[in-house]
């Protein structure tokens, strides 16, 4: 959704899930910035340049890293699905921002959301899928 903030500059939303994360994602006009949780990017993401280059992803197929700054408020699981979950968010605002950002988007894999989750513990076993040791006696 488009809207304008205080500043009357225009605003792109995106929302990101990726197991059990989910992230709200501005675009704006800015100078390339991430603030994640008001905390400069890098800081969040511990410096990591895995999680940081993804979450950059989407903006650097379209050429447009130091157009826009994000903006996120991104919570729940681990800083792996947090990073997931800003760069899925950041390539939907993107196609807010123009209908034509899709299809190199699509065809990177930014807007498929990633179904996989810890799978649940079951009843009678120690975890998803590991039974007890057998034992005769």
């Amino acid at each position: 959704m488009q809207a304008t903030d205080q500043t009357q500059q225009a605003v792109y939303w995106g929302t990101g899930r990726r197991k059990t994360s989910i992230a709200r994602v501005r675009l704006v006009p800015g100078s390339g910035q991430l603030t994640i949780n008001k905390r400069p990017g890098d800081d969040y993401l511990q410096f990591n340049p895995a999680y940081l280059n993804a979450t950059k992803a989407p903006l650097e197929v379209l050429g447009l890293e130091n157009s826009y700054d994000i903006l996120v408020n991104v919570k729940g699981g681990g800083l792996t699905g947090q990073a997931d979950a800003i760069r899925l968010g950041v390539a939907r605002a993107l196609c807010e921002l123009d209908p034509e950002n899709r299809k190199p988007l699509k065809v990177e894999g930014y807007l498929t959301r990633d179904p996989r989750a810890k799978e649940r513990r079951k009843y009678g076993l120690k975890k998803a899928r590991k039974a007890p040791q057998f034992s005769k006696r």
